[in-house]
């Protein structure tokens, strides 16, 4: 995948407002394989529906999304699973994690799709984000902000062309804000993979090509 394009896309419960200012919506935009993008906005203004359109979990709204062309719309679920698995790296805002298993276990729900990281190369991960000490501790049992590293490390296993992070930051202090902006930057540049991260404010650390007021 090269491209994710936007045509003139709009979320429902937004038709009809009278005034546009938003460089996103009712836009046409193109994310390009291999440059990273930031998503800056205010609350309520959109970017985790944004997100959920991209990686096909929600359909509600007008205009058209594209994966090199091709209307989302039209993709199969054989061809969405295929996305999921190969092409778009996702953290959601609310990191959608397993309480009852650990943190290695919800890691490896996913590795186990893509085969893509080995244990090894795993557990350094835990170490540079400072939750070593948390691989076999019940996610129900760590903090918020452990959770959203954790979420962070499940990312990035797994092949992309690109990278869909939802307020990847919005729990970390700044030394780990910085941490996950290089592993996410290293991820990126050994696949050639793009960036496409939202923020409200602009606390994401990761060097960008363009920003977007949402």
């Amino acid at each position: 995948m090269n491209t994710i394009e936007l045509r003139n896309t709009l979320p429902a419960v937004f038709a009809g407002r009278e005034k546009n200012e938003s460089e996103v919506w009712l836009q046409n935009l193109t994310f390009e394989k291999g440059k990273h993008y930031l998503i800056s906005a205010e609350s309520g203004t959109g970017k985790s529906s944004m997100c959920s359109y991209i990686y096909g979990y929600r359909v509600d709204y007008s205009g058209q999304f594209l994966f090199d062309g091709q209307d989302i719309r039209s993709l199969t679920v054989q061809q969405w699973c295929d996305v999921r698995k190969q092409h778009i790296a996702y953290l959601p805002q609310d990191m959608r994690l397993f309480p009852e298993l650990t943190a290695l276990e919800n890691i490896q729900l996913k590795n186990q799709l893509t085969h893509f990281k080995t244990k090894a190369e795993i557990l350094p991960l835990f170490e540079a984000l400072g939750i070593a000490d948390k691989v076999n501790s019940l996610v129900a049992k760590l903090s918020i902000g452990q959770q959203q590293r954790v979420a962070i490390i499940r990312t990035l296993c797994q092949p992309c062309d690109f990278i869909l992070l939802d307020e990847p930051v919005s729990h970390l202090d700044e030394t780990n804000n910085r941490i996950v902006a290089e592993l996410v930057e290293e991820a990126a540049r050994q696949q050639g993979a793009g960036i496409i991260s939202t923020s409200v404010g602009n606390n994401v650390k990761i060097q960008v090509d363009k920003e977007f007021k949402l």
